[in-house]
């Protein structure tokens, strides 16, 4: 990769990410901690408005943007690959809001590369969920972006039905089924609802906000110490 265009990759990277660690840029880049703290200190010389240091991370001032750019042929073909993968398993809305953006793309492609993206040999059948699944796929979905508290009426796998009331933090897809990672006000605790399982869903005026413990980031947390604990229990 030329100098040039690892510049413009720092650049797009921090921009999309909250925090950038010279780690994570190093990483992605194939190129050394040492080479990115350089490359950045160049940026910065250069008026980019990259706030932060090394050893802490890097984040895009607000309100910085680059001038639009023309997708390459493989970069419309992954999209079209991305999106065909993805429509069957979305709920309704976000799948429609993929088709239309998809088609923005590809209006303004060159009739070459737009020809050679459409006719991409990658399909997937249409298999997901129910409709059922996808309306409280939707409604959780909405939930944990607005920050909203949600009632469930749930089945778990022993037939055994409860009624929680959880903080919706993300959707998973596990190649069959979707689950919903939230932490229960019940159990004050983590869990995973099977969405599919979920038989009443109701969305309550209550909203909540990031609290330290009862983050989702938080939860990977809980699940990578877990994950460590139980290999260093096997090593053992």
């Amino acid at each position: 990769m030329r100098r040039a265009e690892r510049l413009f990759q720092i650049v797009q990277l921090i921009r999309g990410r909250r925090l950038s660690t010279a780690r994570f840029l190093a990483e992605r880049l194939e190129v050394s901690e040492r080479t990115v703290y350089r490359d950045v200190a160049d940026l910065l010389a250069q008026g980019v408005p990259i706030e932060g240091e090394a050893g802490v991370g890097y984040r895009m001032r607000a309100g910085f943007d680059l001038p639009p750019l023309m997708f390459t042929t493989d970069e419309a073909r992954a999209l079209v690959a991305a999106v065909r993968l993805a429509q069957p398993r979305l709920d309704t809305a976000l799948a429609a809001q993929a088709e239309g953006a998809l088609s923005k793309i590809l209006a303004v492609l060159p009739a070459p590369a737009r020809a050679a993206a459409e006719s991409l040999a990658i399909y997937a059948p249409p298999v997901g969920p129910d409709t059922a699944t996808r309306e409280r796929l939707q409604g959780l979905r909405e939930a944990a972006e607005a920050r909203r508290v949600v009632r469930l009426r749930y089945l778990d796998l022993k037939g055994r039905v409860s009624e929680r009331r959880v903080r919706p933090l993300g959707c998973f897809y596990w190649s069959e089924v979707w689950t919903l990672a939230a932490w229960c006000e019940v159990r004050e605790d983590f869990r995973n609802f099977r969405v599919d399982r979920i038989e009443r869903l109701d969305r309550l005026e209550d909203s909540f906000r990031d609290e330290p413990g009862k983050t989702l980031a938080d939860m990977f947390r809980q699940v990578e110490g877990e994950m460590t604990e139980r290999d260093r229990s096997t090593d053992a």
